[in-house]
């Protein structure tokens, strides 16, 4: 019985290593919408609502949107390298949320729902720095931020695949061709 155990274990294992997973981390305004968005891009694995950037360990949502912990609502995006570049899925970012907006996104408004990329490494901060030159030589004026990531905290389990789980779609988050 243990041998068979330990197959199995080991067959999963290799199957998790067979793909060339990656994370990415975004902010957009309320994360139920990226989420939404992110999930159903080919290559995206797992998109988690979550916070990051914020001095506070182990946020609640209502610590968050109460202000004061510096988090913003974030989705970590757990993809497969081999199917969808990084560059790829920070264009997608882009095209479904309001770039453009300071100080939130649509009726959230706040510091928890301001647009970031959050880099992990200095190519993806060059990717990301490009994408935002293209947009504002096209005339946009990007007010999303490059920081670099942190620690990041999964929000609630009820605020995962929010969307998904209510058959709804998002009310201020739409896909609009950019790229």
């Amino acid at each position: 019985m243990k041998k068979i155990f330990l197959l199995v274990v080991l067959s999963l294992s290799s199957l998790l290593y067979a793909e060339n997973l990656q994370k990415a981390y975004y902010a957009g305004g309320c994360f139920w919408g990226v989420e939404y968005h992110l999930e159903k891009r080919a290559g995206v694995k797992e998109a988690i609502s979550g916070f990051m950037g914020g001095h506070v360990a182990n946020p609640s949502y209502y610590d968050v949107v109460r202000k004061g912990t510096g988090h913003i609502e974030t989705v970590e995006v757990i993809y497969d390298a081999d199917v969808i570049s990084y560059e790829a899925l920070t264009k997608l970012f882009f095209e479904i949320h309001d770039f453009e907006q300071v100080g939130g996104q649509g009726p959230d408004i706040g510091e928890q729902y301001i647009s970031v990329v959050f880099y992990t490494n200095q190519d993806e901060r060059i990717i990301a720095q490009k994408i935002i030159a293209t947009l504002n030589s096209r005339g946009y004026k990007v007010a999303t931020q490059l920081r670099h990531s942190g620690v990041f905290y999964d929000a609630e389990k009820y605020h995962q695949d929010y969307y998904k789980r209510r058959g709804k779609v998002p009310y201020c988050h739409s896909y609009q061709k950019i790229f």
